[in-house]
């Protein structure tokens, strides 16, 4: 069904005019549909509208396993993408923005790094052991990072401008801040559409390609300084379950499996689904490959730092 919520006509960040790209998203987690709107000036996408609750599309089945069985791969990964930022982070302070259970943190404090992250659910992550906060607020009079890293949710935030303003303020002179969204610039965005699985409407409030996200960071005084284009198992589950939502009413059925949810079908279209599925991801390896050499992959991710000169504090 439609939803009511904040209609937008002005892009967030520029405030240049939205024109629809995309008429009828669907809300894999409760029907909810929801359009696509695109900046004709930074090509930023906005889902529209925008609920005003957003409780309600993080509830239930959203939270937990969200990688599955290659969390573990997963997380050494973008343990190599924070090295090669800051090549040496014994000691040093790490601010992961949206941790999830905690996973990535744990990880990296096992290599030295002294670690805290933001969660709009802070219970996994306390539960781990963690130091994990609600919002930004209670770091930003107390404490600089080295790196800051944002893995999947920069999509998520209601207000980039504020959020950006508070990372460049929480960063030190030399920080780095790592920053992973899903790519609606390419390939597999293109072929797939509304019906993309990294869409994730409305959680993903916004949606970037690599001139828009540039655009965003760049407004708000960061300059890029390496970029990567690929998530192996984002990518290829991407091309894999995406095909599978054009061919299965119910979507996200392999995912949810993967991710051990049971989701709303019964046991022979899952069934179904989980051999389609299976199929598509191995049938998924070239198309994955060509994104990442065309460098439009799946997934984009940026190493930034900060220009301005604004005022650190250095405890």
């Amino acid at each position: 069904m439609a939803v009511q919520g904040i209609m937008l006509s002005k892009c967030a960040i520029c405030g240049g005019r939205l024109e629809p790209l995309f008429h009828e998203v669907r809300d894999p987690l409760t029907d909810d549909t929801f359009s696509i709107h695109r900046c004709v000036r930074c090509g930023l996408g906005h889902t529209v509208p925008q609920p005003t609750d957003l409780d309600r599309y993080y509830q239930g089945n959203y939270y937990g396993k969200r990688h599955g069985f290659t969390s573990r791969y997963c997380v050494q990964r973008r343990l190599r993408f924070v090295v090669a930022a800051v090549p040496d982070g014994k000691g040093k302070r790490l601010l992961d923005i949206g941790c999830g259970d905690g996973s990535f943190l744990l990880a990296a404090r096992e290599i030295g790094w002294d670690v805290v992250g933001t969660e709009r659910e802070p219970g996994p992550g306390r539960n781990a052991g963690l130091d994990v906060k609600e919002s930004l607020d209670p770091f930003l009079a107390t404490m600089t990072f080295d790196c800051i890293t944002m893995w999947h949710t920069l999509e998520h935030m209601r207000d980039i401008p504020s959020i950006l303003s508070n990372i460049a303020r929480l960063l030190k002179p030399e920080g780095k801040l790592i920053v992973a969204v899903p790519d609606f610039g390419g390939l597999q965005a293109r072929v797939f559409g509304a019906k993309w699985l990294h869409a994730d409407v409305p959680r993903h409030l916004y949606h970037f390609d690599a001139k828009a996200l540039s655009h965003c960071l760049g407004v708000a005084g960061f300059s890029v300084r390496k970029k990567w284009h690929q998530e192996f198992e984002y990518d290829l589950l991407g091309w894999s379950q995406s095909a599978l939502n054009f061919l299965m009413f119910q979507p996200n059925v392999y995912f949810d499996y993967l991710r051990g949810k049971r989701g709303r079908i019964g046991r022979l279209p899952r069934f179904y689904g989980i051999v389609l599925g299976s199929l598509l991801t191995v049938m998924s390896l070239p198309p994955l490959a060509l994104g990442t050499l065309s460098g439009r992959g799946g997934t984009l991710i940026m190493m930034v730092t900060h220009l301005g000169t604004t005022e650190k504090i250095t405890a």
